[in-house]
């Protein structure tokens, strides 16, 4: 485990220390460009998405991981793919929800220094050496996304999300905060944004905040059935391209 940790930490700084040689540069962006590749192949199939967000430490017994369950159910009586971090905790429920009620679920893992495993229920996976790539895929394929409490790299995801809907970088895909108490003071901030004027007020829209799965999974289907054709592509045998798996 010690000899993973000064591994990572030794291509950590590498990859933020300035300026390398032109031959280490080309071969870092090869290894980005592959990696893109990968995750657009193993993708292009698993049919429109809802993306759920949240911490990988929640274990069954927690009320925030019975709620990713249930939103995975209700994800696959869309007939939507459920898509998540890869991992367990939130991203494990999410994807067991979707598993057991006959739904698709996809997972985008990452490849962290304590070993993140990808959980049992995901029938579509690929793990990836870089966040920035992961978020792309996490983002690229989705209609919808689901934020359920979760810590540093949970909030990443949201603003990140947001910061594209806002810009218009992104289309006007619902974003649903999920859990009142828990995002209560961080709601309170982003109004506290609004009032100094570093946001707008009406950006607040962009999100639904609610404790209601069934208010959360309304507020999605308005959004799609309102804005949004869902296209199915066929794959071209003469790239090799296979459907996912259902």
């Amino acid at each position: 485990m010690e000899e993973s940790k000064k591994i990572i930490k030794a291509k950590e700084l590498l990859y933020l220390d300035g300026p390398r040689s032109r031959t280490y540069e080309l071969g870092f962006t090869w290894k980005v460009f592959t990696e893109f590749i990968r995750g657009f192949r193993t993708l292009h199939f698993v049919g429109p998405c809802i993306t759920v967000f949240g911490s990988a430490r929640f274990k069954e017994d927690n009320i925030y991981y019975q709620a990713a369950r249930n939103f995975g159910k209700e994800i696959a009586a869309m007939g939507f793919t459920t898509m998540t971090g890869g991992g367990p905790g939130i991203m494990e429920a999410a994807n067991r929800g979707a598993f057991e009620n006959d739904g698709k679920s996809v997972g985008c893992n990452i490849r962290l220094p304590f070993e993140q495993k990808a959980n049992p229920y995901i029938q579509t996976g690929l793990a990836f050496e870089h966040f920035f790539v992961r978020k792309t895929m996490m983002i690229k394929y989705s209609y919808a996304f689901i934020i359920i409490p979760g810590g540093f790299g949970t909030m990443d995801e949201f603003f990140e999300t947001l910061t594209l809907v806002q810009t218009k970088m992104l289309g006007q895909f619902p974003i649903v905060l999920f859990g009142k108490e828990f995002y209560e003071e961080l709601w309170e901030y982003m109004e506290y944004l609004s009032q100094q004027g570093t946001i707008s007020k009406e950006d607040l829209s962009l999100v639904l905040l609610t404790d209601n799965i069934e208010e959360a999974m309304n507020h999605i289907k308005t959004y799609i059935s309102t804005n949004y054709e869902v296209k199915r592509r066929k794959p071209l045998w003469w790239l090799f391209e296979k459907r996912a798996k259902k």
